[in-house]
Formats: structure tokens, sequence, C-alpha cells
């Protein structure tokens, strides 16, 4: 009798064990042993075992949705015989009852009978279960029954839909899918205690963005990740939906930290990816940083009411300890939530391309794709492209032939500023998408703008030409207005007039038929206007920048363009009244500051515009001395710097322009410059982008100009000094150091420094002006002495060999000095005339070249 009960024992153990497992199919068929012993109580008990078993089995294979309630009413009949034997006064005595109740109700929802499953919980009495500690499989019934409560009162519609019973049956639901939730978590919990699973329970074990990318086709967690079923997941993910659809965004948010503050489990691994996403699209758009609440200030705010949650068996486990990273604000919040789900994400992702894997290959990379928009919506509002630089290099290896995660590396790459990846990366996904004729002008006003290779520009516009003239796109205004502005850059370096001039023609043929295409376009306008006044046609230039105010108000650029239109007129205090309009709704540009200040000097005096400069040098303080100081990348601050620098540049000289070859090498000379000095001397270059320092340089040179005119000379010492001391090679400050000795009719000083600036740009028109201003200068002077020298001479030599000078055609200008001597006049033997590196000596009536 003995070994008969000890068989039982060994029976009902491994019953219990499979049921723990899941393992439907050995729990039926111990089951249906149990029953062939004939043992009072025991058929009861094995018709639950068998009803149970056949349900899960059944449900395992087709989970309890809407499209398989049909098959449900069929397929579940033989479960749901087994478990209407279970719920009389014999399963009471075998406490089989309730639970049997409780599979009930789940049978009937996964047939669509949401009454009649609402009405089996209410029979288990489901509210008035006491919270206490369960094994695991009825933790995971009760979650179930739980949630299926909740999932049936949204289904089934209020008799009386007013306000109040809506808001009460809100609560009631969110109750439901809270409890079912934390239920879930610690089932979970448990189950991976039973299995032993190492090193799940701590934050260590989240593998990091380094260890992404196994060799498996599936993700390592795919298997477990079932097992938590439809019903667990969906209540998991309601609660905090239900909070938002009351209006509770707060609510919302804490109920997702409860839940992603659990210890982790295996088959959470990927339900914690979608939380995650979930609580950082939430905090994106529904939060603003004035109502943020920290999560360590949520937790003191709920001390009191935690305590008692915290001891219910019925919640799960969280992570605790004093080296716990806590976010302090929003920003910190969303970005780590971003990156651990991006981590994850990278992690599941299916590397191979068998056709066997491509639905948890796309499952996959949905998923992945999901977490990287909202990482670009984060990390490019905060202008951290080098982070989402480096998101979507881990991307690279799973996104083969994925278009839209090779667009956004190269939006990436382009604001990160890393214009030649972006150019290979480009070119990569015009390969993809060849007939996408908006990659084609990124790719041309790459080369344009940043690379300054005209060339491979215009073969990109041409690409996107093509594609859109076959497909008819919007776009093709655009594209011809990327050829005209093309055009116009060649035509910048055409060395002979004549192709310049075609060029430029062609250029605006481009425009003009732009603008026929769209009329609309601001830019069109702008472009004409520009072309116009390159071409000094300043009464078309202006009628065409009007024109795009016209069509877009607020257009920065063409209001710039207008005020220097004017003021190329002579309509100074006109220009001057615009600036001041425009800097109203502008007070922070510096470029129209830039202006006003020089306006500011025509009209009103240069004292009045060293005001401007000085109120440009405070805001240039205030916009860039903070993060110059801080710990930041040169990327962060890098977008304000050359937008600000760029028009700067430009306004002040047309050699600056950034996408001008000789202007690329001026800076590439500089920057060795600067490196050989830094090498050879104490100089530094000073930390953080440089191109808020080039600014910096611009602000004082334009004050030393102020200065000069003032005659103040120490102070526009002064601030030729500052620059100096930021950037002393730059061939802008050779310049103004030109001027300075100038200025203190300090001539070879002034020419040296003119000089220098054209070693290092060939090109820069005011130095090339201002070196030819003091050659004639010091020619006139020479000229000058050397007549009276020849009227003093003339008496004594003046039997002498004569040379009549009829015409001296040395003037670099091809003007005949000759109306600087008499005709006539003798010049001796010994006489000299020095000219730059010749001299013309004249003897015997001869004139040489040494």
């Amino acid at each position: 009798m003995s070994g008969k009960t000890g068989r039982g024992n060994r029976i009902e153990a491994e019953i219990e064990k499979s049921r723990e497992e899941s393992n439907w199919k050995k729990v039926v068929e111990l089951a249906e042993h149990l029953k062939a012993r004939n043992q009072p109580g025991l058929e009861t008990l094995a018709n639950f075992l068998i009803g149970e078993g056949k349900l899960e089995s059944y449900l395992e294979e087709n989970p309890p949705i809407e499209a398989n309630i049909p098959r449900a009413k069929t397929g579940l009949a033989d479960a749901r015989r087994y478990l209407l034997m279970c719920i009389g006064e014999p399963a009471k005595k075998l406490e089989v009852s309730l639970d049997a109740l409780l599979l009930l109700s789940k049978l009937e929802y996964a047939m669509g009978d949401y009454e009649g499953a609402l009405g089996r919980l209410t029979s288990a009495g489901l509210d008035q279960l006491t919270e206490k500690a369960l094994p695991t499989r009825s933790l995971r019934i009760i979650a179930e029954s739980y949630a299926i409560k909740g999932l049936c009162s949204e289904k089934i519609p209020l008799p009386n839909n007013s306000k109040y019973q809506r808001a009460d049956k809100a609560d009631k639901m969110i109750r439901c899918f809270e409890l079912a939730g934390d239920l879930t978590l610690l089932y979970l919990q448990e189950q991976d205690k039973l299995r032993s699973t190492p090193s799940t329970h701590s934050l260590h074990s989240l593998p990091s963005a380094s260890t992404t990318g196994s060799n498996s086709p599936l993700p390592p967690n795919g298997v477990e990740n079932k097992k938590i079923g439809v019903i667990l997941e969906t209540a998991l993910q309601r609660a905090p939906i239900l909070h938002m659809k009351a209006g509770y965004v707060d609510k919302a948010i804490t109920r997702y930290r409860n839940m992603l503050s659990a210890v982790e489990s295996t088959a959470t691994q990927h339900l914690r990816l979608t939380l995650a996403r979930q609580l950082a699209e939430v905090l994106l758009r529904g939060c603003s940083e004035h109502s943020y609440s920290a999560p360590n200030k949520d937790e003191k705010s709920r001390s009191s009411s935690s305590l008692k949650a915290a001891e219910s068996p019925w919640k799960p486990q969280k992570y605790t300890g004093t080296n716990l990273f806590v976010p302090k604000n929003i920003n910190e919040e969303i970005i780590l939530l971003l990156l651990i789900s991006e981590a994850m994400a990278v992690r599941e992702a299916v590397l191979s391309q068998s056709p066997e894997f491509k639905n948890a290959r796309v499952h996959a990379y949905d998923n992945a794709t999901a977490v990287y928009d909202l990482l670009c919506i984060s990390l490019a509002r905060r202008k951290q492209h080098q982070i989402l630089i480096e998101v979507f290099e881990r991307a690279m290896k799973f996104s083969h032939e994925a278009t839209h995660v090779w667009q956004q590396f190269a939006l990436a790459l382009m604001c990160g500023r890393k214009n030649a990846r972006a150019l290979l990366v480009l070119q990569e996904v015009h390969r993809i998408l060849p007939s996408e004729p908006h990659y084609c002008l990124l790719a041309a006003k790459i080369c344009f703008q940043q690379l300054g290779k005209i060339e491979e520009g215009l073969e990109w516009v041409d690409k996107a030409l093509k594609s859109s003239e076959e497909r008819v796109s919007m776009l093709a205004a655009r594209c011809h207005l990327f050829h005209g502005l093309g055009l116009t850059l060649e035509a910048h370096h055409a060395q002979r007039h004549a192709d310049s001039h075609a060029l430029r023609q062609k250029a605006l043929e481009s425009f003009v038929r732009s603008q026929q295409l769209d009329s609309s376009d601001h830019l069109v306008e702008f472009y004409l206007a520009l072309h116009y006044a390159h071409s000094r046609l300043l009464v078309e230039a202006t009628h065409h920048v009007k024109l795009a105010l016209y069509l877009r108000s607020e257009h920065p650029h063409s209001l710039h363009l207008l005020i220097l239109l004017l003021s190329a007129q002579k309509e100074y205090e006109e220009a001057l009244e615009l600036t001041e309009a425009a800097l109203a709704e502008y007070p922070e540009n510096l470029h129209l500051l830039y202006v006003r200040a020089s306006l500011e000097e025509a009209v009103h005096g240069g004292e009045v515009a060293l005001l401007t400069a000085r109120h440009m040098l405070s805001l240039w303080q205030n916009l860039y001395k903070e993060q110059l100081m801080g710990e930041i990348s040169d990327v962060q601050s890098q977008f304000n710097a050359n937008h600000d620098s760029y028009s700067i540049f430009n306004m002040s000289d047309k050699d600056t322009t950034s996408v001008h070859a000789e202007s690329v090498a001026a800076s590439r000379v500089e920057q060795a410059l600067s490196e050989v000095a830094s090498s050879l001397s104490s100089y530094q270059p000073k930390p953080g982008p440089q191109q808020a320092w080039l600014l910096q340089i611009q602000i004082w040179l334009l004050t030393a100009q102020l200065y000069l005119k003032t005659d103040q000379v120490n102070e526009a010492a002064q601030c030729i000094q500052e620059a100096s001391s930021i950037f002393p090679m730059s061939h802008h400050i050779m310049f103004m150091k030109g001027l300075l000795h100038e200025k203190k009719n300090e001539f070879h000083d002034a020419q040296t420094c003119y000089q220098n600036a054209l070693a290092i740009n060939p090109y820069h028109i005011k130095s090339l002006r201002h070196l030819n201003n003091i050659n004639v200068h010091t020619y006139t002077c020479m000229i000058s002495a050397y007549t009276t020298t020849l009227d003093a001479l003339n008496i004594q030599y003046l039997h002498q060999n004569d040379l009549n000078i009829h015409a001296l055609n040395l003037d670099p200008l091809n003007q005949p000095w000759s109306g600087l001597l008499t005709q006539g006049q003798s010049v001796p033997h010994a006489a000299f005339i020095t000219r730059g590196h010749a001299t013309w000596q004249f003897s015997g009536g001869r004139e040489r070249v040494t």
C-alpha cells in the first residue's frame, strides 16, 4: 500500500512540475494515468487537469484573438466539457473549483462570450481573493483572470453611458490591468527562479551595444517571449494607455516606470523594449520640462503608500541599491530609455537573410526603426549628432538594402558635419532608390556648399533632373534652381570673362525655368535677385527680392539682400530702417547686426556704430561662451556657429565664401600656418568649436575698423591684438594690420601686411586694392621728387648726353606717366627709378631693366 502511495505522490509531483513548465501534453498523459487509478476524488482532479491541458495547448497554437473566435467555438468544446465537470461540490472539497471557474472564464473569452466570462469571474469571487503567496501556476491563472476581466469590460458597452459610469468603469479596468501586470511580472520572476537562470536578475545582465548582432538567425529570446501569452502582454501595456485616455499622463508615466523598475526576467526582455520605447514617446509628446517630475521625486511623494505596496506578496521585486542611475531631467530620461531600447533592438536583430526568417527579420527591423525615429527626434533637437551617428553605425549590420536607415544615416552625417561620409552614404541611397531626386539634391548641396566640388555637384543635379522628368516630380523646379546655382558657382571660377558670362547666362535660364515651373517658390526669386545683383542690375534685383519677401516675408536672407541693395543705391537711411525692422524679428542675428554697424557708420558716424559692435561682442558671449567653456563636443555647438559665421564671412567679402575653391585653399593654408606656429611658439588654438572663434574674430575686426575710421588708433590696435590671439594666421587679420599701418602712414609695413595676406589668399580683393593704392602713392611721391631733382640738375648737366622722355608707360593700370614730366627734360646718367623688384637704369640715352 505504501508503494502505491509513493507512486501517486511521484505522479502528482510530475504533474505539478509539468504545469509549471507548461508541458501540457505530458500533463494530459499523467492525468489519464491518474484517472485510471479509480480512487475517490482523483477523477475530478484528473478531469480538471485534462481540461486545463487541452485548453492551454489549444491556445498556444491559436491565440485568443478576435480572428480565432469562430475556430475556438468548436476547438475548445472538449476542454469546456472537462472543466464543467469540476465546478460542483466535489470539486470544491478538492480545491479545484476556483481554478476551474477562472479557466472557464479564459475559455469563454477565447470563444467571444465576454458576458459569460465575467459571470464566471464573479462566481469565482475574483475581487474577494486575499493577497497571499501562491504557486507560480496559480499566479498566472489569477493574473490572466484579472486581465480577462479588464478586456471583457472594455468589450461590453454600458447600459447607461453616463459620465460617472464611464469614469467608474475606467477606474475598475485600470485596477484590473495593473493587478494583472504586477502578477505577471511576479510570475515571470518566479519562473526564472525555478529554472535558476543565471544573471537575469541584475542590471549587469543587459548586454551592451558592443555585444550586439549575434550570428544566430533568430533573436536569442524568441521562444521565451512567446510564453508570456497575448492576454498578459496586452494587460501589461493596457493600463498606461487607459491612464492617458483619461487624461492622466503623469499616472501613465508612473505606471511605465513601475514596470520598468521591476527586476528583469527572461521572458520580459523583449517586452521591456516596447515599454521603454512607449515611455520615451510619452515623455516626448505628452510631457513638458515644466510639468516633468523625476523618478526619485515620484518615489518620495508616494513613500507612505509604497511601503505597504512593497510588502504585498502580489508585487514584483524591484531593483534597489545605492549605485543606480536616476535621471534628473526629462532629457536624460528620454535619451536613457531610447539608448537602452536601441541596445535591446540591436541585440535582437536578425542577421540571416534566408527566406524562412523573413518575418522575424521584418519584425526586429520594425522595432529597431521605431526606436531610431524617436532617437532622431530627441537627439537632433539637442544637436547630439555624434551620438546619432554612432547609433546608425551600429544599425548598418542589419540594415541591408533598408532605405529608411540609410536615409537617416545620411541626414545624421550631414548634421554632424561629416560631409565626405554623408556623400558616400547618399551614393548608396541613390543606388537603392535611383528614382528619388531629393537625395541627389542633398548630395549636390554637399558638393556645392561644403566640399567645393562644383562639377560633381552638377552631375548630381543632372541625375536629379533626369529622375524628376521621368516621374514628373514636384521637385523639378528645385532641380533647375540647383542647376542654376551650380552654374553660378562655376562661373565664379572661370578665368576668362567670356566663359564666366556664358555660364551666368545659362544659370539665368535655369532660374527662369525654375520660376516657370513653380512661381510660388521664394528661393527662386531670391536667387534671381542675387544673380541680378552680381550683374549690377540693381533695379531688377530689387524687384525680385521684393517678390521673394512677398512670398515669404520672414526669410532672413531676402531681408539681408534687400538691405544690401538699398545700401548699394546709396539709400543708407532706408537700409538702416529696414535693418532695425529685421532685427526686431531676429534680435540675435549677428550678420544683421554687422550690417547695421556698417550702415550706422555711414549715417550716424563711427561712435554710434561702435555701440552696435560692442553689443555684438556681448551677444557672442551670451550665445557661445557657455558652450565653449562647457564640456561639450564640437558638433553640438557648431551648427549655430556655422550659420552665423557663414553669413558674416559672405557679406564682408565675396572671396571668403566657403564654396569657393580659392577660399577653401586659403583656409587650408591658414590651418597649416597655425599648426606650424603652434609648434614653433607658445600659440595654442582655442578650445571648442573653431567656427565660433572665427565669428568672434570678425567682430573684433569690425570693431577695429570702426576705431580706425574714428581715428582711435590705439583702441584699433588692441582689437587686432585680441583677434590675433585667437587665430594669428588669418588673412583678414593681416589685412587689418595693413590698414592700421596705413593709418599711421607706415606704408612699407602696410605693404608687407597686404602681401602677407595675399600670400595666404591671393584672391582677397581688399588686400589687392589697398596694395595697389600704396604702390600708386609711393610711385607718385617718387616721380614728384624725381622731377624736382631734374629741375635742379638740368642746369649743371645741360650740355651732357640727354634722354628725351616723352612717355613712361609704367603704371599697372596702363595710364601714361608722361604728364608727370615735362617734354624735353633731360635725365642724367646716374638717375634711377625703382619699381618693385625691377630697376630701370637710364644711361647714355638708352634704358635697360636690371
